[in-house]
């Protein structure tokens, strides 16, 4: 991965979200060629000179400081995954060439919670969104994680590869711009992982629409909110999803999907909980992709 082309392309979305009379900016005189903001009105909101903006923007200040970067950050209005992206994008330049990242064993504390969550469909998500442990509901609206190769147990790519998944989330295409950007946010964290490095590989070469939606350069924590999922014994769900982090375990999330209480959603978690089904087959959600 070339942090500096990731750098470089990050910033320039920024800047061309943003109009100079937005934030107050004289804007320079001549035709526009590019949306938003111009490197030197971004320079001269940020209080830095155009030569070390520039400099900033094609990956050649690796030294640069926090007081700077803040500066940078507020002139673009990034908002806290964006602050925090750009930190990571920054301190990637210094890093050591790709590597392997140690594995991410799930306590045994965790898995006794996960099965003793009977009607809550839960998983645990780690580095590059792998799915490194689930229950046996989550595995029945999902699809069966477990019959997965190790390497396809992964959110984004069963969201962009899997043919189910349009079927399976009703508003798929906010649900893959969250997952792009979530994946994004992993890249800046972790930018040593060559296995990431290759995910982000195949998916590039094998979906269109995850090119498009990366090259959107957003990202975000999506750490709670509402998610529509579909499945063929219930329909759709309305379930609540929240995620925490594990304690002593900061590369890993408990993400749970709930139901309103004496909703129709509820009850229906409750009756696939009874079912005793998992993956695809009559009431089961697959056949998950196997290819």
């Amino acid at each position: 991965m070339d942090f500096r082309t990731e750098l470089a392309a990050f910033l320039r979305s920024r800047r061309a979200r943003l109009r100079p009379e937005d934030v107050g900016v004289r804007p320079f005189s001549g035709r526009r060629r590019v949306p938003g903001l111009r490197r030197e009105e971004l320079a001269e909101l940020a209080g830095v000179s155009v030569d070390y903006y520039i400099r900033l923007e094609q990956g050649r200040s690796q030294n640069v400081s926090d007081s700077v970067l803040d500066a940078v950050a507020g002139a673009l209005r990034l908002d806290a995954a964006e602050r925090a992206h750009l930190g990571h994008l920054t301190r990637a330049l210094r890093d050591s060439p790709a590597q392997a990242l140690a594995p991410q064993p799930v306590r045994a504390g965790i898995q006794v919670l996960l099965g003793a969550l009977d009607e809550v469909p839960a998983y645990v998500l780690g580095r590059r969104l792998d799915i490194l442990a689930s229950n046996r509901l989550a595995r029945v609206l999902f699809g069966d994680f477990d019959a997965l190769p190790a390497e396809r147990r992964n959110v984004a790519w069963l969201h962009f590869l899997d043919p189910g998944a349009r079927e399976r989330y009703p508003d798929w295409e906010q649900t893959a711009r969250d997952t792009v950007a979530a994946l994004r946010m992993d890249l800046g964290r972790y930018p040593c992982d060559d296995r990431l490095c290759g995910l982000l590989g195949e998916l590039s070469v094998r979906s269109d629409d995850f090119s498009r939606l990366w090259a959107e350069h957003h990202v975000r924590e999506n750490s709670h909110g509402i998610q529509r999922i579909r499945h063929p014994a219930t329909g759709e769900l309305p379930l609540l999803r929240e995620t925490l982090h594990l304690p002593d375990e900061p590369d890993q999330a408990l993400v749970m999907y709930v139901a309103e209480p004496g909703s129709r959603a509820q009850t229906a978690l409750g009756a696939l909980a009874g079912r005793g089904l998992v993956g695809g087959g009559p009431g089961g959600y697959g056949p998950l992709s196997r290819n």
